[in-house]
């Protein structure tokens, strides 16, 4: 694929000249005015300009925020690590939205076929369905996990795409969604029938106040993705005025790092986009893109940390096998003996057929705690029903 026929060169107003050597930006590949290679890279920034899903109010400052992004991240320290990062500028839009939709996905999945993990900055939310579709072309069946402060499960007729996402997700012919997590979403801007809607596919929806009582209990969430969607407006106005609906409640700019630490560290997450940072609506300062550039920084040193191999079998994982007396009969659980995160096996039903095998599914010490009292982990049903 020629990548230079859908990208810019980043804005010559991110100027690298006046940076110290210190900073991350003199680590990176970066398409200056010359397309970089991506081969044998780890990361792929694309830098998104699309709006026209968004509500008009935003969509000229959605279409510059990536390079607004860029000032304030190329500038930080380099972290640890031997960075393998290409820049490849910005993205160009198609004709139409659908086109720009259509555009993004091949891309993704070039990146992706190449074990090249496509980082995305800016555009409106419903870019991501760019992004999903990219898996069709793998043929892979995957997990998404959301974090957003509404569902965006609108009509998929309505008049804002980035509305109706989510929806138009589901909907996607071919289905090769298995799982979905929403983080953070605020009860009270859902509908009950969207809510409703997930449990009945049996998709997990953590609201906000679940999330800030112990957010380390949803590691196990993060790294059961494939593929994460970050909606800005999910932080709270306080520490990310720029985002296109940012309220007085929310994530802090702390949390919103530390999922994206957790995310960088989970070795099948393939695809990572942050969404709906509108420059118009930022501080003069800039605070929002400070705390999106922040939370990358975090994002790629969680990645260069990863430890875990996905062979259960080895002599890197121990094995507990919990009796229940009931069913399922029993439940097994796997402990890292490297980063002592645990798993739980969920083995295929027999009345099941298709592509779906005995599933191995992140879980946190406390359903291994469950277990051991007799109860089965909600998450362990969710996974079994959507095997059935």
């Amino acid at each position: 694929m020629d990548l230079k026929l859908f990208f810019d060169p980043i804005s010559p107003e991110v100027s690298l000249n006046k940076l110290p050597s210190s900073a991350i930006a003199h680590s990176l590949y970066i398409n200056e005015n010359k397309m970089p290679d991506v081969d044998e890279k780890d990361i792929a920034i694309i830098g998104l300009q699309e709006a026209r899903g968004a509500d008009k109010v935003n969509q000229q400052g959605i279409s510059i925020s990536a390079d607004e992004v860029r000032k304030s991240f190329y500038g930080l320290k380099k972290g640890s690590g031997n960075l393998k990062i290409v820049d490849l500028g910005n993205f160009r839009n198609g004709p139409e939205l659908e086109d720009t939709y259509q555009r993004l996905q091949e891309v993704c999945a070039y990146l992706m076929e190449n074990e090249v993990l496509p980082l995305i900055i800016g555009g409106s939310h419903d870019l991501d369905i760019g992004q999903y579709q990219a898996y069709e072309n793998l043929e892979k069946i995957i997990t998404v996990l959301n974090v957003d402060n509404k569902l965006d499960l609108a009509d998929p007729k309505g008049p804002l795409p980035n509305a109706s996402h989510i929806h138009r997700i589901f909907k996607h012919d071919p289905n090769f969604l298995f799982s979905y997590y929403h983080l953070a979403h605020q009860s009270y801007l859902v509908e009950v029938k969207e809510a409703e809607l997930l449990e009945k596919l049996y998709f997990e929806a953590v609201r906000l106040g679940v999330v800030k009582e112990n957010i380390k209990e949803l590691e196990p969430i993060v790294r059961d993705a494939d593929m994460l969607t970050f909606d800005l407006s999910a932080i709270q106005a306080h520490y990310c005025p720029g985002a296109t609906d940012s309220k007085v409640y929310g994530l802090t700019g702390e949390e919103a790092c530390q999922l994206c630490w957790y995310a960088g560290l989970n070795d099948k997450l393939s695809s990572i986009g942050f969404y709906e940072y509108d420059v118009a609506k930022d501080t003069e300062d800039r605070k929002s893109a400070f705390v999106l550039a922040t939370m990358i920084w975090y994002f790629i040193e969680g990645f260069y940390n990863r430890k875990d191999s996905k062979n259960f079998r080895s002599n890197d994982y121990l094995i507990y096998e919990v009796p229940l007396g009931g069913e399922p009969s029993s439940i097994k659980f796997y402990k890292s003996k490297i980063s002592e995160k645990w798993w739980m096996e969920v083995p295929h039903p027999e009345e099941a057929g298709g592509f779906l095998r005995s599933r191995m599914i992140p879980c946190s010490y406390s359903d291994y705690e469950l277990a051991l009292n007799g109860e089965v982990p909600a998450r362990w049903i969710n996974t079994y029903s959507k095997m059935i």
